[in-house]
């Protein structure tokens, strides 16, 4: 199971790194084409360097960016990864925090399972709105439905990832905070 877990970890990284690779290809042809176009007469020779084909470039590059951010929060970005303000938690005992993490952990769980079906309803009416430029290298299937479905997934990752949270809390308690002090030497890492 940790071999898995293990291999669909490093997948998402992949597939995180893809995005911000388009990203930043995209980003290169963008300057590429807007100072290509400033060289007399090479768009002439070259019409494939016309700027007026590159109109989907800006359009493409948010589109990767809001699937990273929700693909990387709900796959990549572990929890000691984010901000947290646990002064109060750190300084309360293991069976207190542990109610403060059940207690969050179910919060965030009704919290996002609650948002669900709204944002389900708001899908059926992103299906009917084009997006603005993608149709021109995608074609005319895409809608901005497509394009924001991915928070559909990361509303369903992480209230899973926080139902097991809630579930380890429960079964096992809480683990003893990582302060990030060397216990040897009582330095900070």
């Amino acid at each position: 199971m940790a071999d898995l877990l293990a291999v669909s970890r490093r997948a998402a990284e992949a597939v995180a790194a893809a995005f911000m690779g388009l990203m930043f290809a995209t980003f290169i042809l963008q300057v590429a084409i807007r100072y290509g176009v400033r060289v007399e007469g090479l768009v002439d020779a070259v019409p494939l360097l016309d700027p007026a084909l590159y109109g989907w470039t800006l359009e493409f590059c948010l589109a990767l960016w809001v699937w990273l951010i929700f693909w990387g929060n709900a796959f990549v970005v572990r929890d000691r990864d984010h901000v947290s303000f646990d002064i109060l938690a750190l300084k309360v005992g293991p069976r207190v925090r542990r109610v403060f993490v059940i207690v969050g952990g179910l919060a965030v769980v009704v919290g996002l399972t609650l948002s669900i079906g709204p944002t389900w309803d708001r899908f059926a009416i992103l299906r009917l709105k084009q997006t603005a430029t993608l149709a021109d290298l995608f074609g005319d299937w895409i809608r901005m439905r497509d394009i924001y479905i991915i928070y559909m997934l990361f509303l369903v990752a992480v209230t899973g990832r926080y139902l097991w949270v809630v579930w380890q809390a429960f079964r096992h308690g809480v683990p003893e905070p990582d302060l990030g002090i060397d216990g040897d030497r009582g330095e900070r890492r």
